[in-house]
């Protein structure tokens, strides 16, 4: 199933929403839906091949990388994960006309709470220019790089690393993360070309001279070159802020995971170990979920949830009163919502509100 292209609103306003409820919830649902293609694709290959598939995934030693400051487990079974959406540039340059931009950049961000018995999901969103106090981390040379206020979330990610994003997310919450899984959009190239193209819908004609993408409305399936196009487009979608591309990112990869799920992996070994492949080169997580087997057991331990009965949360945000293109955590309500998490508790309303938006988030 595939969703129609949606037009942004300023950056101003879109940075304090975070996103529709709508658009959050598809969020959250192609996270769930990545480790349940996973666990398909690790039944499809019968488990062979299983060093090469190993090798791909990039994994991260968060206990060595954040040390002993970290927030207690949750006396639980419960799980809390952070899942970061990266927008690698690395890969696609060579494709795209964005030579000159290098780095990397989070551009989704979300906690999820899969409480004990594992039925139902929360998914809290944190937008990506929230100013957040940024604890003292250790970067991945190994230098220490020290605290900092007023930092947007954003530029965490690529300034000091994943691990420091994580560290960031447990201090500012109180909660820890049980694990950290990062996907990274250009690394989808490979594995759209495997399955034979993505099918996409637009409501209007996009045509970007910066990312090369020309699409009339209406339905195409396109290839990992003009994907790539398409989750790096911002200037013909929108406001052409990075919200735009946002949703266009999102979009794809509901699709994406849509057509892989139409796909007869079970029946097709070499296939599915294809798709495997691909899919595990774009994956980074948390050394204990950097293998297939643990990944596929760990998606397959969440089948009882129903990614349509998520629950999304933006966290409560209020404009900061000395930029206004910025925002900060509202309290009392952002500690009501953490402290919920922490307690395996029922959110209250009130932490649902968020200042900046004038409603629920």
């Amino acid at each position: 199933m595939t969703t129609p292209a949606v037009e942004s609103p300023s950056d101003k306003s879109r940075s304090a929403e975070g996103g529709t409820p709508r658009r959050r919830r598809r969020t959250g649902r192609w996270i769930l839906l990545s480790l349940a293609v996973l666990a398909l694709a690790a039944v499809g290959t019968g488990y062979w091949l299983y060093n090469d598939l190993d090798g791909n995934i990039k994994g991260v030693d968060l206990s060595q990388a954040i040390g002993d400051d970290r927030p207690e487990k949750l006396p639980t079974s419960g799980q809390n994960i952070l899942v970061l959406g990266s927008d690698s540039r690395a890969g696609a340059n060579a494709a795209l006309k964005t030579g000159k931009v290098s780095g990397a950049r989070s551009d989704t961000a979300l906690v999820m709470h899969i409480p004990e018995g594992r039925t139902e999901a929360v998914a809290i969103s944190i937008p990506r220019d929230t100013l957040v106090t940024r604890p003292a981390c250790t970067d991945s040379h190994g230098s220490t790089v020290p605290s900092a206020k007023r930092v947007m979330f954003n530029s965490i990610y690529s300034q000091v690393g994943s691990a420091c994003v994580v560290k960031t997310v447990e201090q500012m919450s109180g909660i820890r993360m049980d694990h950290y899984v990062e996907i990274d959009f250009a690394g989808f190239k490979g594995l759209v070309d495997a399955i034979g193209g993505v099918p996409v819908t637009v409501d209007r004609d996009i045509h970007d001279s910066s990312s090369g993408l020309d699409l009339t409305a209406g339905t195409h399936r396109l290839d990992g070159t003009r994907s790539l196009e398409f989750v790096r487009t911002r200037h013909g979608i929108g406001d052409g802020s990075d919200l735009g591309r946002i949703g266009l990112q999102q979009q794809f990869m509901l699709a994406l995971l849509s057509e892989i799920k139409k796909q007869d992996l079970l029946g097709s070994p070499t296939k599915a170990y294809k798709v495997a492949d691909e899919l595990t080169a774009a994956l980074t997580t948390d050394s204990d979920l950097a293998s297939l087997a643990k990944l596929a057991e760990f998606g397959r331990s969440l089948n009882g949830v129903d990614p349509s009965t998520m629950d999304t949360i933006m966290l409560p945000v209020s404009y900061d009163t000395i930029d206004p293109n910025r925002v900060v955590a509202a309290e009392p309500q952002a500690s009501t919502l953490w402290k919920a998490l922490r307690t395996d508790s029922e959110i209250p309303e009130s932490a649902r509100k968020s200042p900046a938006t004038g409603g629920t988030s």
